[in-house]
């Protein structure tokens, strides 16, 4: 396992996918990163957050895990106090068993991890779960929400999708030392796969900011330029590898304050986290407005919805409101310019109202295809 971690992270750093959030004079990302992207299905901007947002970040998250439960069927957080996340009607913290699969192999997320990962053996004092996922993080985190107002990570996501672009969702993942879980080869697209009118962003892509240095022990890893393959039979691939260890993957190597960008129908996974350091990824997506717009999607439970634009509309709302937020607390950058929404910025100012109404339970209308 060594060698294989070794060999991806030079394969990795070989790419030449990683570098600085530039833009040219008119406003439009640089071209070579862009380039970049679209051919290996992903990119790190380094040090794209300031020091006072990683900070904001950090210490929130750190406040929001000490009023977590201490497991999944316990309402107690570790001091004793009743847990935070009981009044959402979406569970806010997920559990696994330490260095487990939690999805590999199962019906999970519409069976798109069909292959298991290697379990290691956890350390005999180890806890019996630990917490590896958070859920609706714009209505728990105010630095999440202002995160998501980034004028140029949108800015980015203008150049990519369009100016009237759509919001997919987000969360927290976390991998702690000798605990975290893996994550199985999948792809994230489960809808587009025979659209006529596919094509190799048709999904989506995640941004992923990173609090904590990531390695290859612990890392997200992709399949260079996968998204590129239409559906990929992944179990038959791991089967003829012979293993997990898909021999073209590379970490996704950062350091805290990077941003990652990854298309949602590369090939990707992760490994159990055996390794003494933490990481911590913020995660959140966005669509092309005709990817989604009147798309019915199927749910885990067997029932159907349909995206219409009334739905798209006020989920979309989370992104004006992230916009405003990120304006009271840093004044002095300029806020991005939200195209369906010019005209309509004092509806959808950062304020007690619009937690209420737009952010509670937002997640709930999340376009996932």
């Amino acid at each position: 396992m060594d060698d294989y971690l070794q060999a991806g992270e030079r394969r990795a750093y070989a790419l030449g996918n990683r570098g600085p959030l530039r833009f040219l004079d008119d406003g439009t990302p640089h071209p070579d990163a862009l380039a970049a992207y679209w051919k290996h299905g992903f990119y790190v901007f380094e040090n794209a957050l300031g020091d006072a947002e990683l900070e904001d970040l950090t210490t929130e998250l750190a406040g929001l895990l000490a009023r977590a439960p201490v497991g999944p069927d316990s309402d107690r957080d570790r001091h004793g106090r009743r847990a935070f996340g009981d009044a959402f009607t979406t569970p806010v913290f997920v559990f696994g068993k330490p260095l487990s699969d939690p999805y590999g192999g199962t019906d999970a997320n519409f069976g798109r991890h069909p292959a298991k990962m290697s379990e290691p053996v956890p350390a005999p004092d180890a806890p019996a779960h630990t917490l590896y996922f958070v859920n609706g993080i714009l209505q728990v985190m105010d630095s999440c929400l202002r995160l998501y107002g980034h004028p140029k990570l949108l800015r980015l996501t203008e150049a990519i999708n369009g100016a009237d672009f759509a919001p997919f969702g987000d969360s927290i993942w976390i991998k702690e030392p000798g605990l975290g879980t893996s994550v199985a080869w999948h792809q994230d697209g489960t809808t587009h796969w025979d659209h006529p009118r596919w094509d190799e962003g048709i999904h989506g892509f995640n941004f992923m900011a990173q609090l904590y240095p990531t390695t290859p022990e612990n890392a997200l890893w992709v399949v260079p330029g996968s998204h590129k393959r239409g559906k990929i039979d992944i179990k038959t691939e791991v089967q003829a590898n012979g293993g997990d260890r898909l021999p073209d993957a590379v970490p996704m190597l950062c350091c805290p304050g990077d941003v990652a960008i990854c298309n949602r129908q590369a090939l990707h996974g992760s490994f159990a986290n055996t390794s003494p350091a933490r990481r911590v990824s913020i995660v959140f997506g966005f669509h092309r407005l005709d990817a989604v717009r009147n798309v019915e999607k199927r749910r885990q439970n067997g029932d159907t919805v349909v995206y219409d634009d009334a739905r798209i509309r006020q989920r979309s709302r989370v992104i004006q409101v992230a916009i405003d937020a990120r304006a009271q607390r840093f004044p002095d950058e300029t806020p991005y310019r939200y195209q369906p929404f010019v005209g309509d910025e004092d509806d959808n100012r950062w304020n007690e109202h619009t937690r209420r109404t737009v952010l509670r339970d937002y997640n709930l209308l999340n376009l996932g295809i």
